[in-house]
């Protein structure tokens, strides 16, 4: 096997690694569909939990009380959630000759969620020129 053909080898595999990392890490800090809790929006419902509690039933205590458990849980996974600017910088250094190989589309990205800008950055385009 050639040196360029090694090379070339372990180019792929660096590049297939950062693209893989960073579609990994955008899909867990993505985490459940839908509209997004924020720290404030927890505590909004922490307090109204709060006051719901001495007054409801034993029932609704209970499920009351779970929900404060789990909001709670939400409130410091929001507050420790991994910054990922250093896998997005390594895929933008990657994205472009990696898509280019593999046939990989701007759209097909835009699919999973990777950011416009950041295809910009990488030099990704809409359309093909």
């Amino acid at each position: 096997m050639s040196v360029s053909h090694k090379s070339a080898l372990a180019r792929g595999r660096r590049e297939s690694r950062a693209v893989a990392l960073y579609l990994e890490a955008l899909n867990a800090a993505r985490g459940k569909p839908g509209r997004k809790r924020t720290p404030k929006s927890i505590d909004e419902r922490l307090a109204t939990i709060s006051r719901l509690l001495p007054t409801s039933s034993q029932l609704q205590q209970l499920e009351l009380i779970q929900e404060q458990m789990n909001l709670q849980a939400e409130k410091v996974q929001l507050g420790t959630r991994e910054d990922i600017s250093g896998l997005e910088n390594e895929f933008v250094k990657c994205a472009k000759g990696f898509a280019e190989r593999r046939g990989i589309t701007y759209s097909a990205f835009r699919a999973k969620s990777v950011p416009a800008a950041v295809l910009a950055r990488a030099g990704i385009k809409r359309t093909k020129s």
